[in-house]
Formats: C-alpha cells, sequence, structure tokens
C-alpha cells in the first residue's frame, strides 16, 4: 500500500500526538511487529550515524576504543551483583531455549554490559601497566518495556555503552564527570539543546552504581528527558568479578569502574525540543543533510540551465556542507516544499528562471521560514552564516524555553501550585532524605531529575520537613 501524506496534529491540540505525528512524516521510524520495538527508516538512521559519528570522535579523542561484547549473558552473571540485578531483573528478556532444546542455563539478552564485560575484565586486568582501560561499543540493548513511545522508552534501542578500569576512586571520578562534559558538550554545540549537569539522588541513581551523573533538558511540553548518564561504579563491579590489580605499592586492589551511555533517545530529545506544527527541524551541526537544493522549472532546457547556474554555488561550499538537489519532475514544487518542512533540513536553496536573469538564489531557513534573496556570486559565504546562525538561534530559543519555565518553591504546597498552573522545572530545597523525596512523587508525580553543579549551595530548608537544605533540587514531570 503506497504511503499517504501524514497530517501533523498541532502541538497545542495534543502534544504526544504531534510528536508521533512528526516521526511518521518525517519518515524516521515506524512501529515494529513486535510490540514495544521499532524499525529505524533511513531518514531517522541518518541522523543516528552523524551522532555516532561526532561522539565517536570524541571518545576516541580522549583515548577510548571500540570494542563488541556478546549480546547474551549468562543469567547467572546478574545474579552476581545485588543492586544490578534487583534493577534489571522486571525488564530482562530470557532466553531458555536454543537449537530446539532446553539450554542448561538462561541467558539474558543484555539489557546492558556491566557483567559480561567485567568478566572479561578480570582476564586482561593484572596490574597497574594495565589501567586505565577505556573502552566503548556501540550496539542494542533489550529492556522490557510496558509502556513505550518510538525513540524515547522502546523495548531494543540503540546506544554506546562506555566501560572503563582505574586504579583509584579518584581516577574513575575523573573518568566519569569528562564523560559528562564531553555530553554536555555535544548536547549544547552540536544538538543545540540545553542542558543542566548534575548528580542523581540514590533513589535515581543507576543501579549498582556509587554515583550517577546525568544531563538534563526540558522539552517544548515543559517536561524533563534524561539526555545521557555517567556513572562511577566504584569497586562494586570488581568485587562481583573478582577483578584485581596490583598496585605500584605491590599490594592487590580492587579495581575501580565507570559506565556510561547515550542512545536513540537523543533523536526524540530532538524532535520535541526543535520540531514545530509543519514538521522536524533539525541543527545544521547534526542534519544529515544541511541544505535542500529545488530548481524550479518547467521545462528540460530550464532545468539545464537552472543546474548549469547553481553548479558554481554547490561546488564554492564547504565540504561538510551536505545538500541534496531535488530534480524531481513527477511531482510540483509545492510538494517539495512541504517534503523539504517535513524532513527538517535546516535550509533550502531555489533558483528559477527569474532568480537566473537577477543572477540570485532564495534561501529559506527551516527554523523561521524566512526568507532571503542572495546574489549567486556571494550564495556560499552566506549559506555558511545562515546555518551558523540556524543552530545559533535553534539553541537560544530552546534556552529562553527553559529560563521562562524554570521556577521557584518553597514549601510543598507551593510546589504543587506551581506544577500545576506552569509546569518546567521547579528549583526546590531537598534535605536528602528518599522520604521526603518519594513523598514529593506520590503527591505529584514529579521527581528529582538532577542536583545541578551550578546551583547555589546555601543553607535552605527542605520544601517537606522543612530541615536543612544543602542545594537546591532539580524537579520535573519527565519522559
Amino acid at each position: 500500500m503506497k504511503e499517504k501524506k501524514v497530517r501533523i496534529t498541532e502541538r497545542s491540540e495534543d502534544f504526544s500526538r504531534w510528536y508521533t505525528d512528526v516521526i511518521a512524516a518525517a519518515k524516521l521510524a515506524d512501529h515494529s511487529p513486535v510490540k514495544g520495538c521499532m524499525v529505524i527508516r533511513p531518514e531517522g538512521y541518518a541522523i543516528w550515524e552523524s551522532i555516532q559519528g561526532v561522539l565517536d570522535g570524541m571518545f576516541k579523542a580522549t583515548g577510548h576504543k571500540n570494542a563488541y561484547f556478546p549480546l547474551l549473558i549468562p543469567e547467572s552473571f546478574l545474579k552476581r551483583e545485588a543492586e544490578h540485578v534487583e534493577g534489571f531483573a522486571p525488564e530482562c528478556a530470557v532466553v531458555t531455549r536454543g537449537g530446539g532444546e532446553e539450554l542448561e542455563e538462561p541467558l539474558v539478552i543484555r539489557p546492558t554490559s556491566e557483567t559480561i564485560i567485567w568478566h572479561m575484565y578480570k582476564k586482561w586486568i593484572m596490574s597497574f601497566r594495565d589501567l586505565p582501560l577505556l573502552i566503548n561499543q556501540w550496539c542494542n540493548v533489550v529492556r522490557w518495556e510496558m509502556r513505550t513511545r518510538l525513540f524515547l522508552r522502546t523495548t531494543e534501542f540503540l546506544w554506546q555503552e562506555g566501560h572503563t578500569a582505574h586504579a583509584t576512586f579518584e581516577d574513575a571520578e575523573e573518568e566519569t564527570l569528562k564523560i559528562l562534559e564531553i555530553y554536555r558538550t555535544f548536547a549544547e554545540d552540536y544538538l543545540a539543546i540545553p542542558v543542566i549537569s548534575g548528580r542523581k539522588s540514590d533513589r535515581e541513581k543507576f543501579a549498582g552504581a556509587l554515583h550517577t551523573y546525568c544531563i538534563e533538558a526540558m522539552m517544548q511540553d515543559k517536561r524533563a528527558l534524561q539526555a545521557g548518564t555517567s556513572h562511577n561504579l566504584g569497586t562494586n563491579f570488581a568485587r562481583a568479578f573478582d577483578v584485581t590489580f596490583q598496585d605500584t605499592d605491590g599490594k592487590v586492589k580492587d579495581v575501580w569502574a565507570t559506565s556510561w551511555g547515550v542512545s536513540t533517545r537523543l533523536i526524540g530529545a530532538l524532535i520535541m525540543t526543535h520540531s514545530d506544527d509543519s514538521g522536524l527541524v533539525l541543527p545544521p551541526n547534526i542534519a544529515p543533510v544541511k541544505m535542500t537544493v529545488i530548481p524550479i522549472f518547467k521545462t528540460e532546457d530550464e532545468k539545464s540551465k537552472l543546474m548549469e547556474y547553481l553548479d558554481p554555488v554547490l561546488k564554492g561550499l564547504d565540504p561538510e556542507i551536505t545538500y541534496h538537489v531535488d530534480v524531481r519532475d513527477n511531482v510540483r514544487v509545492g510538494w517539495k516544499f512541504t517534503d523539504f518542512e517535513r524532513s527538517g533540513v535546516p535550509l533550502r536553496l531555489e533558483a528559477g528562471p527569474r532568480d537566473l536573469k537577477e543572477k540570485k538564489v532564495v534561501l529559506v531557513r527551516r527554523d523561521t521560514g524566512d526568507k532571503e534573496f542572495v546574489p549567486a556570486s556571494g550564495a556560499a559565504s552566506r549559506i555558511k552564516e545562515t546555518l551558523a546562525d540556524i543552530q545559533k538561534s535553534l539553541f537560544e530559543r530552546a534556552l529562553g524555553l527553559r529560563e521562562a519555565n524554570t521556577h521557584g518553591a518553597r514549601t510543598l504546597d507551593e510546589f504543587k501550585d506551581t506544577l500545576e498552573e506552569k509546569g518546567g522545572f521547579i528549583l526546590a530545597g531537598w534535605c536528602g532524605s528518599g522520604e521526603c523525596e518519594e513523598r514529593v512523587k506520590e503527591e505529584t508525580k514529579a521527581t528529582i531529575r538532577c542536583l545541578p553543579f551550578d546551583a547555589e549551595q546555601d543553607e535552605g530548608e527542605c520544601l517537606v520537613c522543612r530541615e536543612k537544605s544543602p542545594q537546591a533540587a532539580v524537579f520535573a514531570k519527565a519522559y
């Protein structure tokens, strides 16, 4: 059956429906026959490849190397680290039969790879000379989700997971924060998504971690989205898998561990941060195609002359400015414009017979719809400037939304009123107790997103119990 043009629901009408409509209209992904899984279409996978390409370079620039570990993990491995197995047991998919026979030991399809990796690290780490060990892998994982949504939460998803081994707590902590800063830089400089960096509360941290750090972003509906996490795992996994090393002083010591990851959830973040009622909007720094070129012609002769006219403009572009020339003659120009709007390409270049006569081209921004007539001789430099301005403007617009929707609250009643009337992020005092944290969650469905690094360190009061609060926490309803 031929695909039909998708009508995109307006954000103000139904944000959730709008989100799925944009994915369908931009042909990013589709639902799989297996409930909760998704098929990532070429247009969506191209965005993931852009994300991979940038992050992979950033990891390698800091000494990390890629490897690959098995999809199937012996069930007994997960049981070795108590916190870890408790955290992941409800989400695990387990294989009990293989080759037509019952397996001697069930195999878990990886929800994450700490256990299998630390089993191997026991073989690879003997002395301080083997440390640090800095490994990353790009792979898929399976977590049996009950409520799924394309890109944001699916049973199977793609991600990268870094796993490193260190001689000391200080080295592991430095690694954890270094990766968090890579994630922040990537989110802000490439995805144009402003994020808040901070530490997770103990209740929200990764199962088996000593500390979990994260970057949190605000979507257009004012909900929070966790965009990346970095964990200091302490020596929990080293003890569980008996991974030790001989230090410079001759003593045998436990190895310190970190793990960290981002996933295809970042594509969901891009959609919900920047897109509009006409379709997908992508920041130029991550867009697989940065410009659509549309020659406007009625005859083959006009087409030929326009392509000849545009050739020096396109040859003058910087190599990193990727573009697609749309010369289809079986659809109208208006159809091409709609495709441009839905696909998220940051910039459109148009040229018709009149523009050829006037030696101009037309540039149309996807983010604002602004149209500019530019001399063909200076078009290459203007295209570069415009793409840079689009990147900057998208970040500033998202930052403005977050700043306008970040509020303070001193009491639980004030917190509830603010959340109900305004939504967004709420900065509020928290004493550090799990009981107060849980009460806020039970009564409002808001959770502590992080304890931000840049929060003022004042001796305020907990919004629940009124005890001293060493710093404010960021609360929000989240995806």
